[in-house]
């Protein structure tokens, strides 16, 4: 199996671990120090050695800080969290704080009168220092960068750091050479005075060089740093022993690998202007530079929009690897319903058979994530991770919640679906058919070119809103193709001011959850393209979205007199194009279910 269910949150371990930092804080003259739920690539998913929130405080989300002061210790955490972190953390030692309503600066200068907190400048970006120290400004509080992480001082059995293996992505999965990408964006540095830009992300460095690896559990993504100068030439700074002769051959000549421990003394021969992206570079990179005396030029990673712009080959690839994904839930689904009725089954054994559906396509790469599975009030916890310990026994009359996805060497899926349980009641109906409603607002909209996601956020929200309710998430993130389940920039969410463009691809999946009660997600995928122009139409660029996964939608759970006309047709021609696309890939009880779950509303 790919995924584990050992519990790997340990709250009671919590307290003893804070006394030790703290007593290590004390020696150094601190009186608090910021741990994040970052590293030094500052990417989304961390290696074990880097999951330092959670071995301080047994928190295992995704996104996260603790600040350690000397009489408090707050925990921030954003909506998806809100209920996950009540079970996993020692309520007598560490204080959950919301965020962003509460932002750490404030809470320091609420707690804190005097002294110096510490921080590790390789995993926080200038953005989020400046925001704090910011707020700390004309106090008695100031922020110092530690050239020693303090937790890892007092971490006995820190993992050690990975050192999975590289490998190429095929040229025509990736749709252009990395040669030719890094002539692209060399192009770009050049008009922009640019001598050269430091990467860290290491999906961006991925998709620069064709490369994929596996250093973080379910994204195929390289542990690297990386020099693009504006002649085209990278300088890739990663382990040696990942690479193993045959993918070393296949770097092109424009690439030099070299060992990480060469990455600092190149940044100090570097001309500059050199370009760092003030959301993503550690801040010990602007250190340096500054103090190399080499002029810096803060902008966007230069690969992060022409990553998320799919080229057809992309998106090509990327519908295959849905539609056999699809397969796989199908066949999924049609075992669900013939085995839930009879009782005995768990949320383990749940998401045990979904893996091995699609380990039969004989195709998939990994996970692109833990399957969340919640039966009843388990769906309600957003990101639930089921273990031996919280695994629930799937009951009579409730929801289950089942968000999953595969890496195929194709593309990246990620799904949600909500199904019924017997029959759950009239008030878990009308929920899910407002979420519905939110999925198919934004899966049937045009909008014009320019409008970012927090401008159609409020669509999926709107039917919820109306009956006073809502979700603490965005409604969709960004998706890479063979790289991160989760890429930026793009993302449909009130936070998003990046505009949408043509071959991005996104998630859209609204959501309703009552704590102790039952959660709702329904998820499909979906990408920008362009709107055919429409007869009596303004002469204006619109663009709309092309749904890519093709899975039923419960319909045991719809209120058809909630839905509109035009809510109805939508729901029944994607059913029929389910079964079009989906029918010739399965056969027997799952053609047969199909044929079923696919019925006109």
């Amino acid at each position: 199996m790919f995924q584990s269910f050992e519990t790997i949150s340990d709250p009671s371990a919590g307290p003893a671990r804070l006394a030790a930092l703290r007593a290590r804080l004390a020696a150094e003259g601190l009186a608090g120090f910021l741990v994040p739920r970052a590293d030094a690539h500052q990417g989304e998913y961390v290696a074990k050695r880097d999951e330092r929130l959670q071995w301080l405080t047994g928190f295992t989300g995704s996104a996260g800080l603790c600040v350690v002061l000397p009489a408090a210790a707050g925990v921030f955490i954003d909506g998806r969290y809100r209920t996950q972190v009540k079970s996993q953390l020692d309520p007598g030692h560490f204080t959950p704080v919301p965020w962003p309503e509460t932002p750490p600066g404030d809470w320091i200068k609420a707690n804190l009168t005097e002294g110096v907190v510490g921080y590790d400048p390789w995993l926080h970006t200038r953005d989020e220092i400046d925001k704090i120290a910011a707020a700390l400004a004309g106090g008695g509080v100031r922020l110092r960068a530690l050239a020693g992480n303090p937790v890892d001082a007092i971490w006995p059995d820190q993992p050690a750091a990975p050192r999975g293996r590289a490998f190429s992505q095929p040229v025509a999965l990736a749709g252009e050479s990395g040669a030719d990408k890094r002539a692209r964006l060399a192009e770009g540095l050049r008009a922009a005075c640019q001598r050269a830009a430091v990467l860290t992300l290491p999906d961006s460095i991925c998709w620069l060089t064709n490369l994929r690896g596996s250093d973080v559990p379910y994204n195929p993504v390289l542990h690297a740093f990386a020099i693009l100068h504006d002649d085209g030439r990278l300088d890739l700074f990663a382990d040696p022993a990942k690479f193993g002769d045959e993918t070393r051959g296949q770097l092109d000549p424009g690439v030099a690998l070299r060992p990480p421990g060469d990455f600092l003394p190149a940044l100090d021969g570097l001309a500059g202007p050199v370009r760092l992206d003030p959301a993503s570079a550690p801040l010990a990179l602007r250190d340096r530079l500054e103090a190399a005396g080499i002029a810096i030029a803060w902008a966007d990673d230069p690969c992060r929009l022409p990553k998320a712009r799919k080229n057809a080959a992309e998106i090509a690839a990327t519908r295959e690897a849905h539609l056999r994904d699809g397969a796989a839930m199908v066949e999924f689904l049609a075992w669900l319903d013939a085995e839930a009725p009879n009782g005995g089954l768990t949320e383990i054994d749940v998401v045990r058979s979904l893996e091995g559906f699609r380990r039969a396509t004989n195709a998939l790469h990994d996970l692109s994530f833990d399957t969340i599975c919640g039966s009843g009030p388990n769906g309600a916890i957003i990101h639930y991770r089921v273990t031996e310990a919280t695994n629930r026994r799937l009951g009579r009359d409730e929801l289950l919640l089942v968000d999953s996805g595969g890496q195929y060497p194709d593309g990246t899926t990620d799904i949600t679906r909500t199904v019924a349980l017997g029959h759950p009641g009239p008030e878990a109906r009308t929920a899910f058919t407002r979420v519905l409603q939110g999925m198919i607002a934004i899966s049937r909209i045009r909008f014009p070119k320019g409008l970012a996601g927090r401008d159609l956020d409020p669509l999926a929200r709107a039917a919820l809103w109306l009956a006073g309710q809502d979700y603490d998430h965005g409604t969709g993130h960004g998706v890479g193709a063979f790289l991160s389940v989760h890429e930026g920039p793009q993302r449909i969410s009130r936070l998003s001011e990046v505009p949408l463009e043509p071959g991005m691809i996104l998630s859209n999946e609204p959501g309703y959850y009552r704590e102790g009660a039952f959660g709702i997600r329904i998820e499909n995928l979906i990408v920008v393209e362009e709107a055919p122009a429409l007869p009596g139409g303004d002469d204006r660029r619109q663009l709309r979205f092309e749904t890519i996964t093709f899975v039923p939608i419960d319909r045991r759970l719809i209120e058809p007199d909630l839905l509109a006309p035009g809510e109805r047709n939508w729901l029944d021609a994607y059913h029929a194009a389910t079964r079009a696309r989906i029918g010739p890939r399965v056969a027997g009880r799952a053609r047969e279910w199909l044929e079923a779950a696919c019925a006109p509303l």
